[in-house]
């Protein structure tokens, strides 16, 4: 299916639809998410649908894709090691910290560059916009930064996460429930639609995943052909296996049947390429979805947001001025009408003191005048050590 009429043909809201969706690949090391990406990188080439590409990942030594905003150019993760003192996790995350930071030097290049060029007008906007992330999920799902950084891509752009899965791993209940409560928590934690990548195909068929995420007895079925080989511990060949771990994939199965309703599934090989086209199909699918579902609700908890942040400012205003003794609450018109006067009746009072001050001082001098002439006149009566403040006294008490 050609991604450029696909994405064309989205229903949204108006100037919705020609928004470039954000694919967002996670997934464990060793699952193949760098592969996984550069085969998406190519095969939209190959459609004459080139993506904006983004590394987010400081720690990877060599990448088979170029991109557009690479992590590495800002961040020298090896440096960042070294001057906190950090080991691996540490150094990633404290990289992310620092990436953080220019989040919206990156949202304005994205949105510039979704955006039709009048300078350039043979440059098509671009319709995919493809985020590799680090090999540790913990570090970038669950720290500070790397919500910033997805709320900030999910607040201006449809978002979808991919979260590739290694298929052969995956083989037995254990690890493949492993997976589905990693894919589980990263979903409630995003609050994004999400795509369960099921890859290397080439190696082992999906389908048993797929099958045991729709059909609970073929799940039950394997969970006691592991429990019969002893894939959980206990004596070999008693049959029972660990009844702990039995129970518990059993109780979990129940659980994620919910989840499981919301996903969409697909196997891709990334090394022979196919399946790529299945994934784009549900790409914009999800990309639909959030849209109709997912983009509603974020706006409403930012609109939450903005209206707690005003009423704290309102009352941190009204606070403040109670504390400067204004009289009351200053929030309505006639106490502000009340401040006005009194500032008023303020000037006013400074100003007659202006006036007092410069009536003393006439006075002082008129004074002196007259001081200086009685000593004219009564040079035998006043001694030498007459003083201005004797005098002062003197006419006071007549």
């Amino acid at each position: 299916m050609d991604s450029t009429s696909a994405t064309a043909a989205t229903p949204g809201g108006e100037g919705q639809a020609s928004q470039p969706t954000v694919v967002v690949c996670v997934g464990m090391a060793g699952s193949g998410k760098t592969t996984f990406m550069q085969r998406i990188n190519a095969h939209l080439h190959a459609k004459k649908d080139p993506p904006y590409v983004i590394n987010l990942d400081p720690a990877v030594s060599h990448s088979p894709f170029q991109s557009n905003i690479d992590i590495r150019d800002s961040v020298n993760y090896k440096k960042v090691m070294e001057e906190y003192n950090l080991g691996p996790n540490g150094g990633i995350m404290t990289s992310l910290n620092l990436f953080a930071t220019k989040v919206d030097q990156v949202l304005g290049l994205l949105e510039k560059r979704a955006a039709p060029d009048p300078e350039n007008p043979t440059r098509k906007p671009i319709n995919h916009i493809l985020v590799d992330t680090p090999g540790q999920i913990e570090v970038f799902v669950w720290s500070a930064s790397g919500s910033i950084l997805l709320d900030s891509l999910a607040s201006s752009f449809p978002t979808v996460i991919a979260y590739i899965i290694d298929t052969p791993r995956t083989s037995s209940t254990s690890t493949f429930m492993s997976n589905m409560l990693y894919a589980c928590s990263i979903l409630y934690k995003t609050k994004l639609p999400m795509i369960l990548v099921f890859n290397k195909t080439d190696a082992k068929d999906a389908a048993f995943a797929k099958e045991w995420m729709t059909d609970y007895d073929a799940f039950q079925t394997a969970l006691n052909e592991d429990e019969n080989q002893n894939a959980f511990g206990g004596q070999e060949g008693s049959g029972s296996g660990s009844g702990y771990m039995g129970s518990l994939l059993n109780s979990m199965s129940l659980m994620l049947e919910e989840f499981y309703s919301h996903l969409s599934v697909v196997s891709v090989s990334a090394l022979h390429g196919t399946g790529i086209d299945d994934f784009f199909e549900a790409v914009q699918e999800k990309a639909a979805e959030f849209r109709r579902d997912y983009q509603p609700e974020r706006d409403r908890r930012r609109e939450e947001r903005e209206e707690n942040k005003r009423n704290q400012r309102e009352k941190e205003l009204d606070k403040m001025m109670k504390g400067m003794s204004m009289g009351g609450t200053t929030s309505s018109v006639g106490d502000i009408k009340a401040e006005d006067d009194a500032m008023a009746v303020l000037s006013s009072d400074e100003e007659s003191d202006n006036e007092a001050v410069n009536d003393d001082e006439n006075d002082r001098e008129g004074l002196q005048a007259r001081y200086e002439a009685a000593m004219q006149t009564q040079e035998d009566s006043v001694g030498a050590d007459a003083s201005f403040a004797k005098y002062l006294h003197t006419q006071r008490g007549q």
